[in-house]
């Protein structure tokens, strides 16, 4: 019985000291980081857009966290310098991803801040990078005869057009978009130090991998 209770006490110290080092610690450290200069708030559209994001698992695939050029060639890559705490300030939740299926997001709205393009490769990823990976998300737009007034018809390679049909986003694809465009982190991170944003050459680079945003 004794042992039974050294064995007991021992198990909670070490979860004790592994929640305060872990858990507690950090939030501490991180309490008061403030936001960048340049970091924006979500707008609403964006916020629906982020919720889609996450609905449809894209963080399963895609991570948020370049790394330091020190540890990886994720600059070289075009992901842009490697995150800070202040750039997640209005992130809730996180969503740094594991997994790079596809390549990180962090900046894909300096990459590609085309809206057409994002639609089109939401809807054909391999009309815009050949040998991807990403599934086509087609149920996030509409196949009409005719687009009516007010529809976003996706303007797709015409390899990749329907024949006698036009493609008009739904609502969400929208709001994906505009969520991914506001993943722009190419401000910087220290007063008056300028960081350049993704090279074009950079996002030839990354497309290269067999997988998309």
């Amino acid at each position: 019985m004794e042992n039974e209770r050294k064995l007991l006490s021992g198990a909670m110290v070490t979860l004790a000291l592994a929640t305060a080092t872990l858990v507690m610690l950090p939030h501490i450290q991180l309490s008061d980081v403030p936001p960048p200069e340049g970091l924006k708030p979500y707008t609403e559209q964006q916020l629906r857009g982020r919720e889609v994001y996450i609905s449809m698992g894209c963080v399963y695939c895609h991570s948020q966290q370049p790394r330091s050029q020190s540890q990886a060639p994720d600059f070289q890559r075009g992901w842009g310098r490697a995150s800070v705490a202040g750039d997640y300030y209005y992130d809730s939740p996180h969503l740094l991803g594991t997994m790079r299926t596809g390549p990180d997001l962090f900046n894909i709205g300096a990459r590609q801040p085309s809206v057409d393009w994002n639609l089109g490769h939401l809807y054909d990823p391999r009309a815009y990078t050949p040998g991807s990976t990403m599934p086509a998300f087609q149920f996030l737009f509409t196949l009409k005869d005719q687009a009516d007034e007010g529809d976003v018809v996706v303007k797709l390679p015409p390899s990749h057009q329907p024949l006698d049909k036009v493609v008009v986003a739904k609502p969400e694809a929208i709001d994906l978009v505009q969520y991914l465009i506001s993943l722009n982190h190419t401000y910087p991170v220290h007063p008056g130090v300028e960081l350049p944003a993704p090279a074009e050459a950079q996002v030839q680079t990354a497309s290269t991998q067999k997988a998309s945003p």
